[in-house]
Order: structure tokens, then sequence, then C-alpha cells
């Protein structure tokens, strides 16, 4: 797999599932703003885990995602890092039952909450929200880039939502 190969998963996956429209991000806020916590704070203890890093490390969660229903498992070695790894498993510890133990474990406790893992469909519904958001971050990363500089998505974090969040 090529650099550009490697990025089409963004606009691949836009096109498979869609994008939250502006001014609808309420019903995904509580997504997003754990996401963006826990993305602050991987940053925050590891600054060379910057801006960029963290795009890279959104597409390797987008293939990680895909992955799990398709059955499909592309090399993503030469794309992945110690500086966007971090990104990639401090996010799908927070949402994926098939990387965290307590996530899974969380399931087995609640079975009157209804999470159906048992077909690609019903895996792809479970993730469906998580993916909207992965790709609004990807948004919002360009948009603070070009509005800040390079690492200008978390000077913004800093900005709005850092003197709330302690490491």
């Amino acid at each position: 797999m090529n650099v550009y190969q490697f990025e089409k998963i963004f606009s691949h996956m836009a096109k498979e599932f869609g994008k939250i429209a502006r001014g609808k991000e309420k019903r995904y806020f509580e997504i997003l703003m754990t996401m963006e916590v826990v993305l602050l704070k991987t940053h925050r203890e590891h600054p060379r885990s910057n801006s960029q890093r963290l795009k890279e490390a959104l597409g390797l969660v987008l293939y990680d995602i895909e992955s799990h229903y398709t059955g499909e498992t592309p090399d993503l070695s030469a794309f992945r890092n110690e500086d966007n790894a971090r990104f990639e498993e401090a996010l799908l510890m927070g949402f994926d039952p098939f990387t965290s133990e307590p996530i899974r474990q969380s399931m087995k406790e609640h079975p009157d909450v209804k999470v159906d893992l048992s077909t690609p469909d019903a895996v792809r519904k479970y993730f469906t929200p998580f993916i909207l958001c992965i790709i609004r971050l990807c948004e919002s990363i360009d948009i603070q880039e070009k509005r800040m500089g390079s690492n200008g998505y978390f000077d913004f974090l800093e900005e709005t939502i850092g003197p709330h969040v302690e490491t």
C-alpha cells in the first residue's frame, strides 16, 4: 500500500458512511468530546505525537475498524510508528470491543444493553457513529492546521477544552 492508497480511507469511509452535517453534531457530542479529551491527554503526555501524527492515526483507526467487518487486514506497518500508534491505541481503547478488554467485559456484564457483533453488518452498524466522528475529527484537523499552523488542532483543543481537562 502506498501513501495515496492509505489516505484514500478517509474519502472511502465518507462515501460509505456519510458525514456529520454541520449543525447536527449534538447527536455525536459525547463521542466527539470523549475522543478529543483522550487525544489531548495523549498529546500532552507525548508532544511529538502532533496533529500530523493524529491524522495518520485516524487513518489507521479507520482501517482497524474496516477490518472488523470486512475481514481484510491490510499491512499498515509502513504507516504505523510510535507517535501515531499512541493515538490509535488511545482511541480504540475507548470504543472498540475487539481491541479493548474493558469494553468487551462491560458488554458481557451489561446484557441489558444490546450490542450485536455477530455479523459483519451488525459490526458495521456498531461502528458507524465512531466512524462519523473520526471523519469529523479529520476535517477539524485540516481546518485548524490551516487556521493555526502545523499543530493547530492541539492548539485549538488547548484553547477550548484544555482548561477543563486534567492530565
